[in-house]
């Protein structure tokens, strides 16, 4: 078979991005950054379990959830690499994951609801504005550039 054997319920890198939806730099990177693994063939092709398809699949649901791929990948390690997720998993990992989206959201509906207020009160001032430039502890004690460290 000049190199590229392939076992039984293995599948090449162009079938999974066909199967998954995702494309083959997608799933290179998913692989260096550890998310999912191949083994090479003789010929240095790329061979996936079938498992990978579901494990690309909560990848991907994460990442439309707004997970970090930081994240996604700390609670993959926690899982098999040669296993599937499964429904316990997902939920184990979603419950983990629910607490940030719950900031993240609350976040949102605050900025959603002082955008409004900014845009009526016109000012989109950098020095006073809370909306703009919220939290600005430096600008209480300077202006920029004085911040900087003076040339020697």
């Amino acid at each position: 078979m000049n190199g590229q054997s392939q076992i039984p319920g293995e599948l090449s890198v162009g079938q999974v991005a066909d199967r998954s939806g995702v494309a083959v730099s997608a799933l290179h990177f998913y692989e260096r950054q550890g998310l999912i693994q191949s083994r090479r063939t003789a010929g240095n092709q790329r061979r996936f379990d079938r498992s990978v398809l579901r494990r690309v699949a909560v990848i991907r649901a994460a990442q439309r959830a707004g997970i970090p791929l930081s994240h996604i990948a700390s609670a993959l390690a926690e899982l098999p690499h040669d296993g599937v997720p499964d429904q316990a998993d997902w939920q184990r990992l979603s419950a983990a994951w629910r607490q940030d989206l719950d900031s993240r959201i609350h976040q949102l509906e605050a900025l959603r609801d002082r955008l409004g207020g900014c845009i009526g009160c016109g000012c989109l001032s950098l020095a006073e504005c809370g909306f703009v430039n919220p939290d600005d502890a430096s600008g209480l004690h300077s202006h920029g550039a004085p911040l900087l460290e003076p040339e020697i």
